[in-house]
C-alpha cells in the first residue's frame, strides 16, 4: 500500500479497513485517523489477489504506524457464489 501516500509525519491512532471480494480479487480500502487531531487522516485502496494478502496489507499498515489492536476495525464482504450475492 505504498502507493496510497500516507504521511509519515502524521500520527494515526485508528485504522478502519474494508476487504471486499469482487470477481476473485480482494479490494482493500483503509482509512487512517488520529482521534486526537481531527485534521490528520488518510485513506486509500489497493487490490490483493487473496484474503491472506489483504489481511497482511492491513497488518503491515497497523505495524508501520504503531496502531494498537484496539484501534483497528475490519469489515469483510465476501461473495456468496451459490446465488451471486454478497454477505
Amino acid at each position: 500500500m505504498e502507493s496510497i501516500g500516507f504521511s509519515p509525519n502524521h500520527v494515526y491512532t485508528r485504522l478502519h479497513a474494508w476487504i471486499t471480494q469482487e470477481e476473485g480479487a480482494f479490494t482493500v480500502s483503509v482509512r487512517l485517523l488520529n482521534h486526537l487531531k481531527q485534521g490528520e487522516g488518510a485513506w486509500g485502496e489497493e487490490i490483493a489477489p487473496s484474503i491472506d494478502m489483504a489481511t497482511a496489507m492491513i497488518g503491515s499498515i497497523a505495524e508501520r504506524f504503531g496502531i494498537e489492536q484496539k484501534g483497528i476495525s475490519v469489515r469483510i464482504v465476501m461473495e456468496k457464489f451459490r446465488d451471486g450475492t454478497f454477505h
